[in-house]
Formats: C-alpha cells, structure tokens, sequence
C-alpha cells in the first residue's frame, strides 16, 4: 500500500460541497482503531464470503480496501478512479441534498471516525466501515456503480420540506449521542423523544423523504437475487456484524423490491424487520425510473407548483428557454382551464430569488424582493406602464423599469383583486417543465447565503468528548503499540505475547487486544478454519 500520507486524488468539488470536506489525519488513528478495523472486516469478510454479492470480496480489493488497516483515501482514490468515482473525507453525517450531490459526481462522502471497540458489531453514526467497506466494493459492478449515481440525482433534485431538515437534525443527533460513550441514558432518552416530536410534526411525506427510502432500501439495505436465496449488497448490511446474521434470518420479511418501497419509513437505529430483494441490478433501474416519473423535477406543472409551495423550502423553477428561477413558492394562481396538465397562470416566490441559465446565475448578487413568473404563451412587457389581461380572468398591471424588475403592481381574478407586492422581478414563461429542489445555482446561492463551514459547534464538541472519552490509559495504549509493532514488522515473540496477556488481566475491560494477541499467538489456517501453532 502506498505512503498514507501522500496526497489524495479528491474531486475538485463546488464550494458549497467542499466546505464539508475535511483532510484525512491518518496520523491520528491509534493501534486500537486499526485493531477495531482489523476486527470488524476479518469477521465480515469470512461472515460475507457466500453471502455478499460476488463483487463484494473482489470488489474490496479494486477499491484499495484492505483487511489489516484502515484505508488511506489516498489509495483509494488511485484505485477508484479506474472506476470513475472518487473518495473524500467528512466529519460526521452531513446534509441529506449534499450526499446525494456528491454521489451524482461519482463522489463517495466517508466519514474519517471510526467506531468505538465497545460498538464493533453496529453503530448507527457514520464512521469509515460503512461508509468505505461498505459502500465501495459494489462500485466494482459497473451498472451498479451507474445506479448509484442516478439515484444520487433523483435525490437532489427532489424536494424537501422544513420539515425533513428537523427530523435530520434528530436523527444526526440521536445516532452521535447513541456512539458517545459519556451519553447518560437520560440524554439518550431525550435524543430519542426529540426524534419522535420530529417525526410526528413532518406532515405529509416529502418527495426527498422517499428518495431517502428509495436510497435506504436498495444502497443501504439491499438484497438481490432470489427471495429464497438472496445476497447482499447494501452497505448497511456489508458494514454491520449484527445486520449481516439477521438479515437472512426467518424472523426478516424478505419482499420483492418496487416502488412501494418508497411508502415504507425506516428507523436508523434499529435491525430492519423487513428488505426489499431486487431480482437483479437492472430491476433497481426499473424502480428508480418509475420513482423520478413521481418527481416535480419531471412532472413541473400544478404538481410542482403545490410542492415547492407545501414544502415552505428554496426550490427552483425550470422556466421556457433554459432559465431557472429560484427561491421560496409563497403562492400560483390558476385560473385558465388545464393545459398539458397545468392551470396555473402566476406564481409568487418570495425574495431573495436568483435567475439563472443552465444552472448558472445571471445575478452578480441576489434580487433582495419577490418575483412573479407569468405562464402562457405571451412576451413579457416592455419598459413603461403595462396591462396584461389574460384568458383566465386574470389581470396584472404595473410599470417596468427595466428588463425585469416591475413596480407599482396590482392584479385581480375574475374581478377579485389580488394580494401582490408593489414591485418584484416580473418573469415570463411559456410553461413550466420541472421544480427541483434546492437552488439551480447551488454554488453561487451557497456563496450568497451558506453558512461558514460543514461541521456544526455542538457537533465538533461532540466528536471532541467521543475522542477524549475513547483514551485509553497510558500502558494500554502502550501495549497496542507493541502488539501493532511485531504485526507490522515481526518478529512475533510468543513469551512476551504470554506476558502481555497476562498484564491485560488489569484491563479487563479490553477485550479486543486480548483477542489479538490470541490470534498471533494461535492463528486461524485461512483454508481450513482451525488453529495452527506459530512457526
């Protein structure tokens, strides 16, 4: 393997994706850690071997995965970029529309900590065995590889609500609180009562909550095959001592993977009582396809009109000649009789609102007020007083002041006279093709309004606590060193492994050291299971 501390391969990524980016510190994993990855992936390896999909063990190998140490992303990316993916570092669980952007770029989000010794069978943070050894060998499996990615799209362009963003919190929350060591389980509790109050509180579901469904069934705990005899390919499942056993057990309902799916809700800290099985990798294409045909981003119209109004979010407008307009759908007005599945003749969005072309903005800053975007085959007025008088009964009046901006605005429908503000961004469109979510510009909006960086204070404390609670005393420490030594550079000494066993009894709380110096001093034959003496 090459120098851990060379330089990494890592995608040149929008800034608002690469404030969540952080550097690998391959320096500050201790021999405990190694020893937790050793342990994990030696089990899951002999565990899986019959029981993953077949490009699970080769797979591991093409992706610069290894059984004795945790990989360098370094290496990785030399290796995945054969595969046209890359790998970078992040801190913990990072926004929902960010991971799914990066997956759309053929970018794998890992998360550089690793789990605790005392919670090697599942952890319900992320940590670097999900989110390498699990979601990166299937990448070997080309179509695979190309589903991954499209299911990265569906997932940000779908729209998200106020209320998806809470129950992320509450579930970031919960899962960092569940891995801390020093958690009371008076904290526990009140994490897991506010993941309730969120849930509770959503409404009705988001077309992003079932994109995440879509994402958690399939990625994270697929199986494919038959339903008799299925394997696994999911990285929750390829990543979790506990779920690998269960998920093939009777007491798991195995279902035939469909769009229903998408309706079924999941809770992350728990065993999954039931998994949906693909009949193969095509069969994952035929879902996902049938779920993006749900999607605003495909449907536009009334439909995507009455999302991104009901989601309350920042969402943006596909509009008639490659423009987008984006910000928050406050309100559409219909009034003409359904055309191609749209009845809607002026939509209000609230300001700040950025007008873009092909996904770049054509604003040096963002327009402060609102903006009305006008449906129908009609140009937008010119410099001057106006009167549109459109075949729906609506009426819209004002002046504009220049290629966009209108002021002095009044309205009325059917007579009725309408609640519009004095002066907004006045757009045209002949139809509306798409509403996805988030901003068309993500980058330029994300300059204008992100904020500073990835990793939020409360949750760098956290990781910060987690670390110090996870030091270990200063002769243990020193003793996984000198087991790390003769592993890595020999000679293996059985009389000095005696001993070390021996002073372990004063760290009875270590289990994992004790295993590895039983398994140098008695070591598994690979080919037949059983104990051989040392040479």
């Amino acid at each position: 393997m090459a120098e851990h501390g060379s330089a990494t391969a890592a995608p040149a990524l929008p800034r608002h994706l690469a404030r969540y980016v952080v550097a690998q510190d391959y320096p500050a994993y201790t021999p405990r850690d190694h020893a937790v990855w050793r342990h994990v992936l030696g089990r899951l390896t002999a565990q899986l071997q019959d029981k993953a999909h077949p490009s699970y063990l080769e797979g591991l190998q093409a992706t610069g995965i290894g059984l004795e140490r945790i990989p360098s992303l370094a290496e990785m990316n030399r290796c995945l970029a054969r595969l046209g993916w890359s790998a970078v570092a992040v801190r913990g669980f990072i926004p929902p529309e960010v991971f799914t952007e990066m997956q759309a770029r053929g970018v794998l989000a890992i998360a550089q900590d690793i789990r605790s010794h005392e919670h090697v069978e599942y952890t319900p943070a992320p940590d670097i065995i999900h989110e390498s050894a699990g979601h990166a060998p299937i990448l070997k499996d080309a179509r695979y590889a190309e589903y991954l990615k499209r299911c990265g799209v569906a997932g940000f362009k779908a729209i998200a609500t106020r209320a998806d963003r809470a129950v992320y919190d509450a579930i970031r929350q919960l899962s960092v609180v569940k891995e801390d060591p020093g958690a009371s389980p008076a904290t526990v509790r009140a994490a897991e009562a506010a993941l309730l109050e969120a849930r509770a509180g959503r409404g009705p579901v988001s077309e992003s909550a079932r994109a995440s469904r879509l994402y958690w069934w399939t990625a994270e705990y697929g199986l494919v095959g038959s339903l008799a005899q299925p394997r696994l390919y999911g990285a929750g499942l390829l990543s979790s001592l506990r779920e690998a056993k269960h998920c093939l057990t009777p007491g798991v309902l195995k279902l035939p993977l469909s769009l229903a799916c998408v309706e079924q809700d999941f809770d992350i800290t728990r065993m999954q009582p039931q998994l949906f099985v693909a009949r193969d990798f095509e069969h994952l294409f035929e879902v996902l396809e049938a779920f993006e045909a749900t999607l605003a981003w495909k449907r536009g119209g009334d439909h995507g009109l009455e999302q991104a109004c009901r989601a309350g979010t920042v969402n943006h407008l596909l509009l008639s000649a490659g423009r987008e307009v984006t910000g928050r759908v406050a309100r559409w007005i219909p009034g003409a009789p359904p055309a191609a599945g749209m009845s809607a003749q002026l939509a209000l969005l609230e300001g700040p609102v950025m007008l873009s072309r092909a996904g770049r903005s054509l604003q040096r800053e963002p327009y402060r007020g609102p903006a009305l975007v006008l449906f129908g085959p009609f140009p937008a007025p010119g410099p001057g007083p106006f009167r549109l008088a459109l075949e729906g009964g609506l009426v819209l009046e004002g002046v504009q002041v220049d290629t966009r901006e209108a002021r002095h605005l009044r309205g009325s429908l059917h007579g009725q006279p309408l609640d519009l503000p004095g002066s907004a961004l006045l757009l045209a469109s002949d139809g509306l093709p798409g509403v996805a979510g988030g901003a068309a510009d993500a980058e330029t909006w994300d300059l204008w309004f992100g904020e500073p960086d990835g990793c939020s204070t409360g949750e760098a404390e956290n990781l910060a606590r987690r670390s110090r609670a996870q030091a270990l005393p200063d002769r243990l420490a020193a003793l996984y060193r000198e087991v790390a030594r003769m592993r890595a550079e020999g000679p293996l000494e059985p009389a000095r492994l005696d001993q070390i066993q021996a002073e372990l009894e004063h760290f009875p709380g270590d289990w994992l050291l004790r295993r590895e110096v039983g398994e140098l001093l008695h070591p598994v034959a690979p080919s037949t299971g059983s104990r051989r003496a040392l040479p």
